[in-house]
């Protein structure tokens, strides 16, 4: 698989002590000379199922328009167009082609304030993502039955209510409200190890970060935060958006240089999850810690050393529930959580060299 190449553009034209325009451009491009899914025994490959090359280019072109009209009262305008272009070569080669497609996406915002160090913002704005390239272009399933090919941009459209404060010295809190609707939910598919396409769906949720920092080299966070996931359109299967998170928490410690030292201490907790379309199955919660210390050597010489769960927890990074077999197991197979276990223990050293 060849790494991806970016490159982003962007130019800042200020105009006055009261507004600033920005415009830019950005450009990607993904070469994935083999994505496959195989039937394996032992991680011996026993026969192919799928397997496909994909190159995606993605462009985009942006402008801003950020105007303080008073003291208390700023604006923020801006639009972007987006463009992709899909090409798969797949094994089966009714399956292969290009495709393309593109998206126009509006923003706003305005903020009030600073009252006694508080200001409050309203932001509203559309965007997209994309789905699996593989889909854009498919005619045939596995099994050879006709199949639908997807949308490549799903449209969403999301806006937030806020409130953020400096009035406490040195601790930085911001409160947000959010809401986000997509077209077109995403989804995985067991048996074909990959995303799909599902409902359209709305997300909602509070999120409450703050930051204090009673030096300049130590800085503590915290951060909690609750969203709500469903479905828009009914099924009878259920309205519960498969392994959407809805509770998250973190916090951490961090050192910036002191006496040529540098570290942190950071611990990352996601709640139970959903598994199914009516929340009949539940994944359990999992909750890590991380570490990382280092030493300045010179002025863009670091050495650092990072401990991924320093805890050894054993837990899952993300579950999924569906049906599989195993030897011996009836022919229909059993459905039961699919788990990506979290790392052990680990311990990586790292030269950072700046230039």
């Amino acid at each position: 698989m060849r790494l991806p190449v970016a490159v982003v553009l962007w130019l800042v034209c200020v105009h006055g002590h009261d507004m600033q325009n920005t415009v830019g451009t950005q450009i990607r491009n993904d070469d994935i000379t083999n994505v496959g899914l195989y039937h394996t025994q032992a991680r011996a490959r026993r026969d192919t199922r799928s397997q496909d090359a994909v190159l995606e280019t993605t462009g985009g072109v942006f402008a801003q328009n950020e105007i303080e009209w008073t003291p208390w009262l700023r604006t923020l305008a801006g639009i972007r167009t987006d463009a992709s272009r899909f090409r798969v070569d797949a094994l089966n080669a009714a399956n292969s082609g290009t495709e393309s497609a593109g998206l126009v996406s509006p923003k706003g915002g305005v903020t009030l304030g600073p009252w006694k160090s508080t200001e409050f913002y309203v932001n509203a704005g559309t965007g997209f993502h994309s789905n699996d390239a593989r889909g854009t272009t498919i005619t045939r399933d596995a099994d050879g039955s006709r199949a639908d090919r997807v949308t490549p941009l799903v449209r969403a459209r999301g806006s937030e209510v806020g409130v953020r404060t400096v009035a406490i010295p040195h601790l930085q809190s911001t409160l947000t409200m959010w809401t986000l609707h997509l077209d077109s939910e995403l989804v995985f598919s067991g048996d074909d190890g990959t995303t799909e396409p599902s409902r359209p769906s709305t997300r909602r949720g509070v999120e409450w970060t703050n930051y204090y920092s009673p030096a300049t080299w130590l800085v503590f966070d915290g951060d909690v935060s609750w969203s709500r996931s469903r479905f828009t359109a009914f099924d009878p299967a259920g309205q519960y958006v498969p392994a959407a998170v809805g509770t998250v928490m973190s916090a951490g410690v961090t050192i910036d240089t002191f006496d040529n030292l540098f570290g942190s201490i950071r611990w990352r907790y996601f709640g139970p999850r959903g598994l199914t379309e009516d929340n009949s199955v539940r994944s359990m919660a999992t909750s890590l810690v991380n570490l990382q210390a280092g030493y300045c050597v010179a002025k863009n010489v670091k050495l650092a050393a990072d401990v991924f769960n320093l805890t050894n927890a054993k837990a899952s990074d993300i579950d999924y529930f569906y049906t599989s077999r195993l030897p011996g197991e009836p022919l229909t197979g059993v459905e039961d959580i699919h788990t990506h276990p979290t790392l052990p223990r680990t311990a990586r050293l790292n030269l950072i060299v700046g230039f």
